[in-house]
């Protein structure tokens, strides 16, 4: 399970012209899902993101994380984060996890982040999105964690 993670100043999803989720300042979280995934690995990574500290606090220091920054979350489901791309010229989804699989645990995982945080908004799970952002920074950082 991969989390790319930014600090925007505000962020939206747009499926089919109709804006699916939007923040202002806060998190954009684009979430990869991969074969060997489990709840519990999720949980722990949105846990991890919740508490990352990467808002300037008082002193202009990344001190704060999201909940102390008034932010929001924006999660987006991505699949294409899973890709291998160490060989040739043309990512492998293989790690992946399949789409039915994916879906039931990112809803897990989007309930999850709501019942520890208020401020969540979401995309539309496998649709052709249109994702605009002002990234805040830019602060972008790629997050895992182990099993």
């Amino acid at each position: 399970m991969r989390a790319l993670i930014q600090r925007v100043l505000e962020a939206k999803v747009e499926v089919d012209g109709q804006t699916t989720g939007e923040i202002k300042k806060g998190l954009l979280v684009f979430l990869g899902l991969g074969k060997e995934d489990t709840l519990e690995k999720g949980q722990k990574l949105i846990d991890k993101i919740l508490k990352y500290r990467i808002f300037d606090n008082e002193q202009g220091k990344m001190g704060w994380n999201v909940s102390q920054a008034n932010g929001g979350v924006l999660l987006v489901s991505q699949f294409t984060l899973m890709a291998q791309t160490q060989k040739g010229l043309r990512p492998d989804f293989g790690p992946a996890m399949p789409p039915s699989d994916a879906k039931a645990l990112y809803e897990q995982l989007v309930e999850y982040t709501r019942s520890q945080f208020e401020n969540v908004q979401t995309d539309i799970f496998a649709a052709d999105m249109k994702v605009h952002l002002i990234n805040d920074g830019p602060v972008t950082f790629n997050l895992e964690v182990e099993a």
